[in-house]
């Protein structure tokens, strides 16, 4: 599978992923993150939802990724309704290249993804103490909408963060 689009940020391209690039995506959320899935679980959310599912390329090293899935069921934005969403299921750039707008980059090219796919909100879960990270979604936009207690393995609870996307005009 070849990447359908490809996008400049300074020396980085991000563009969407391919088969071949998820053994440096799994070794960088191992290296990265507390949160680990099995091999299969990427493989079946690149197979299912490729539109959002995307990395930061640098000299042909991978350096970032996000990864997401398109959901149906109770809006997060909406007081009553159904949506059709988008779950930042993970998302992470290692850290010598942070603060470089790469976590941004690659959510907005998600978020794309996922207005493609007929998406009419967004949500994420974030740790309560990861305040770097919840900072950049609440510059994106992302207001808290509840606090999950206890929802990572190690007990630590989560804020659960969404907003409604906008197809481009």
């Amino acid at each position: 599978m070849q990447p359908t689009f490809h996008r400049q940020v300074g020396s980085y391209i991000i563009r969407q992923c391919t088969r071949q690039d998820l053994p440096n995506v799994i070794r960088i959320n191992f290296a990265t993150l507390p949160e680990h899935y099995s091999d299969l679980f990427f493989e079946e959310l690149l197979k299912e939802s490729p539109e959002t599912f995307i990395v930061a390329d640098s000299y042909d090293t991978i350096v970032g990724y996000i990864m997401c899935r398109i959901e149906f069921g109770f809006s997060n934005v909406k007081k009553f309704g159904l949506a059709r969403k988008g779950h930042i299921v993970s998302v992470s750039v290692v850290e010598e290249h942070r603060k470089k707008g790469l976590g941004r980059a690659l959510m907005e090219e998600a978020m794309r993804g996922m207005v493609t796919r007929g998406c009419s909100e967004v949500f994420l879960e974030v740790r309560v103490s990861n305040t770097s990270a919840i900072s950049i979604y609440q510059k994106m936009g992302f207001p808290t909408t509840s606090r999950l207690e206890g929802y990572y393995r190690d007990g630590e609870a989560a804020y659960l963060m969404a907003k409604p996307l906008t197809p481009p005009t």
